[in-house]
């Protein structure tokens, strides 16, 4: 695979100011963490560390899966660390966090997938950090639903869990996932917990249609779904699927309006914009509308 082409001139940015990415990143290293925001080259991750946030990574940095859009390793896994939902809910404290953004790598090779390790990492954040809220972006464990409900009983504020792309290119960019097996578990969570804020993203440029896009919003929308963002793909290397396109900003915006019209709670819409993005802002923005339902 090769990428397609020099990316345009709205992909590219100033270094943001240090501000506190000395303090985060003392913060991770000391506790042997990991982040997704370097493991998947985050475009974001200094503007992120600079205001004192990051994404922890949990069971990682190995994944079983093979997703050829991601540049988390695919080396072989090791097993759970069991002193790592300690160490993050110490990082969180560390870091004076008021939410924190908690994702995992997918451990097919874990009778849960890894969900108790998921809900004792964000029980320890809430004993060590009262009040923190946080978001979970999880695999879709497989499909074991007992999993699911191990991490939903844990009280996360935000259920992540992204489609990534449109179901036609599941079988290059995701081939051992499922999209309905993800839209069931989105589905599934808001069922159980009417007033969890559910989440989902997608990556545009994989070579996408319009059209297809639009009916993955509607089919969020059925499942439940609240929140949505949408971002460029950047292919990690050569090896990586590659970008198809490069969606202007104006596209994004498009794209943002006819989430909103759709019912979305809240979006993310724009070139460099990834799942965790402004995750704060986007769950205080939708739980405030659903409480008012």
């Amino acid at each position: 695979m090769a990428i397609s082409r020099p990316k345009p001139a709205w992909l590219r940015r100033r270094l943001p100011p240090p501000g506190r990415s000395a303090t985060v990143m003392a913060a991770i290293k000391n506790r042997g963490l990991h982040t997704v925001c370097e493991e998947a080259h985050c475009p974001n991750q200094l503007e992120c560390f600079g205001t004192g946030t990051a994404t922890f990574l949990l069971l990682g940095p190995s994944c079983t899966r093979r997703c050829t859009f991601c540049a988390v390793d695919k080396s072989p896994v090791h097993k759970p660390k069991p002193g790592e939902p300690t160490h993050i809910g110490e990082a969180v404290a560390q870091m004076e966090l008021k939410f924190c953004v908690v994702t995992m790598v997918t451990r097919d090779d874990l009778s849960d997938g890894g969900a108790r390790h998921v809900a004792r990492t964000i029980e320890i954040i809430h004993h060590k950090c009262p009040g923190v809220g946080v978001e979970i972006l999880i695999s879709d464990l497989g499909g074991n639903w007992r999993a699911l409900d191990t991490v939903l009983a844990a009280r996360p504020k935000v259920l992540n869990h992204n489609l990534e792309t449109v179901p036609r290119l599941y079988p290059q960019v995701r081939p051992q996932a499922d999209y309905q097996r993800s839209l069931d578990l989105l589905s599934r969570a808001h069922a159980h917990v009417p007033s969890l804020v559910t989440k989902s993203g997608l990556m545009l440029g994989l070579g996408e249609t319009k059209e297809e896009v639009l009916t993955v919003m509607d089919d969020l929308r059925e499942a439940g779904c609240h929140v949505i963002t949408l971002g460029q793909y950047l292919a990690p290397s050569e090896q990586h699927h590659p970008v198809v396109r490069y969606i202007p900003p104006e596209e994004f915006a498009e794209y943002e309006a006819q989430a909103l019209a759709r019912g979305f709670f809240g979006t993310a819409s724009a070139p460099l914009a990834r799942s965790s993005y402004r995750a704060e802002e986007l769950y205080r923005t939708a739980s405030s509308q659903l409480s008012s339902l």
